[in-house]
């Protein structure tokens, strides 16, 4: 799909409750989706970081470390994967928080401007703020993207960050936007399917039965979604990979202690890096951007780099 053919379009009535809670944001502390607790609320919390940050003179140190994306190559190995995706790669990008810091756009262009891969996904939170209009977005959205260089093209869905408008304006990039949505990619006589819901973190409207109506059971399941919270629900559907982010892995981790906050009910072993969940494997990243304050200290951001691999195929090139 190229950019300025796609129109803004009714995707089911979770997307006009979505649109009517986003209403709501100007009126209300965030209490919706997966758990009680909304990091995003705590503004007293986030004003007294500032400050600290400041009078200590560390807010330079930590922009600048959050400007410092690292490239993480990750490999996933399945006895299900069709063995035309041997190899597979995927660029997994999540959390830009793309308008919260000057230069991190370019940062993550440089970096962006030498990989080559198969198929680019996003996990959601383009937007710094939770409030306000989104048209400081996109400007930064369009240079990111112009930077990627995926063979099969890009696909996405939402976070909490995000308002509804952004997938039509994300579409008209090119984005393919995958709302309670799937989409069938081919290699040659074999497929996987990506399985996109919209953010089950805050907004709750997400539809994962809803998402698989046309894909076939025995089918290889790649499911997007923007946090780690509804792990049961994804293994009881039989997905082999999920990708997410949203939890930054804390963002401002404590030397030999770690983060201080996740913001995602679920075990913390699933809110950070790669992890198995019965037959799921699955990756959080941290994130690519900063949220709240945009610093990071002992959790650099960073850029997944993922290739998948037949465990038949992958043994015998060990041997």
């Amino acid at each position: 799909m190229g950019q300025g053919e796609a129109t803004a379009r009714d995707r089911g009535p979770l997307w006009r409750k979505r649109k009517a809670i986003e209403l709501g944001h100007f009126e209300a502390r965030l209490t919706r989706g997966r758990g009680s607790f909304h990091f995003e609320n705590l503004t007293s919390l986030t004003s007294a970081l500032t400050t600290a940050l400041r009078l200590t003179g560390l807010r330079a140190r930590g922009e600048r470390n959050a400007l410092r994306a690292v490239v993480r190559p990750i490999r996933f190995v399945f006895d299900s994967l069709p063995e035309a995706f041997h190899g597979f790669r995927m660029l997994h990008l999540s959390d830009l928080h793309i308008d919260g810091l000057a230069g991190l756009a370019e940062s993550l262009c440089e970096r962006l401007q030498d990989i080559e891969v198969d198929l680019c996904v996003l996990t959601g939170d383009y937007r710094f703020a939770v409030h306000g209009p989104c048209h400081n977005v996109y400007y930064h959205m369009e240079k990111v993207l112009a930077a990627v260089r995926a063979r099969c093209g890009i696909v996405g869905v939402l976070g909490n960050h995000d308002f509804a408008e952004e997938a039509d304006a994300l579409e008209r990039m090119g984005v393919r936007m995958l709302m309670n949505e799937a989409q069938e990619v081919r290699e040659g006589p074999d497929s996987v399917w990506v399985v996109g819901l919209d953010d089950a973190h805050y907004y709750g409207c997400d539809d994962l039965p809803g998402a698989l109506t046309h894909v076939p059971a025995d089918a290889f399941k790649i499911l997007l979604v923007h946090s780690p919270e509804i792990i049961n629900e994804a293994e009881r559907a039989g997905m082999s990979l999920y990708l997410c982010g949203h939890t930054h892995a804390g963002q401002i981790c404590l030397p030999g202690l770690g983060p201080v906050f996740t913001n995602a009910s679920c075990p913390r072993k699933y809110t950070y890096g790669t992890w198995c969940y019965g037959g799921i494997q699955g990756y959080t990243s941290a994130g690519a951007g900063s949220s709240g304050v945009p610093v990071r200290f002992f959790c650099p951001p960073e850029i997944g780099l993922i290739e998948l691999r037949c465990s038949h195929l992958h043994d015998t090139e060990k041997g």
